[in-house]
């Protein structure tokens, strides 16, 4: 097997897709890469400047610009990044920019895992393993409030639950690449799982695609 083996993971916000990713690139031996923060770091440099985010040439521009130190921001984590980069990624401009980067990650030798909104559909639609990550929006929402309150911050339930699906909206909406899983992607939703058992999970979806693939 000459190709890299890559692990595509997508699913909405809150899904719990980013772990998820995280242990299974440790459990692999395989590099991984938070697409999310791309966007986020686009967003962030954006709103830091004071442009306007409905922008897409400019948003574009930005992302052509992006250097790797840019996705160590440690703001980059916050829920006010998401949400700005939820903004951005719905410009054709910015997702032409930060396409190649992904790809170019992706297709070196032994594979990686990557996880973000459109990995199986758009960016590496050849992916031996697609797993769309997802949970009810209101299983979501509580668990981005139990973690902000984790840090000290005065959140409201409702007011996240909103957010929520007001994302989930956007980025099924949006003409370039929405949200959705790929034909071929197993669907791990994780409504009633915690995180052992959503890693359990994917271990045996994981396994199950790599023997397929042996034997192919």
């Amino acid at each position: 097997m000459t190709n890299p083996f890559v692990i595509a993971i997508d699913g909405p916000a809150a899904a719990g897709k980013g772990t998820l990713a995280l242990r299974l690139a440790d459990h692999y031996h395989l590099p991984h890469l938070d697409t999310g923060l791309l966007y986020r770091a686009v967003g962030r440099i954006m709103a830091e400047r004071g442009f306007d985010l409905d922008d897409g040439e400019l948003a574009g521009q930005i992302a052509a610009a992006l250097d790797p130190d840019d996705l160590k921001h440690p703001s980059l984590r916050g829920h006010e990044a998401g949400e700005h980069a939820s903004r951005v990624a719905v410009h054709p401009q910015v997702r032409a920019a930060l396409i190649a980067f992904q790809r170019d990650f992706a297709g070196r030798a032994p594979g990686a895992v990557l996880d973000g909104r459109d990995i199986g559909t758009a960016i590496c639609p050849q992916a031996p393993v697609k797993i769309y990550v997802t949970a009810s929006p209101e299983v979501r929402a509580r668990r981005r409030t139990d973690e902000l309150a984790a840090k000290g911050r005065d959140v409201d339930y409702e007011r996240i639950l909103a957010e929520i699906r007001q994302r989930d909206e956007r980025d099924s909406g949006r003409s370039t690449a929405p949200l959705k899983p790929a034909e071929d992607a197993v669907i791990l939703d994780t409504s009633d799982l915690d995180r052992e058992g959503a890693f359990t999970a994917a271990i045996a979806i994981v396994d199950d695609k790599w023997r397929a693939r042996r034997v192919g």
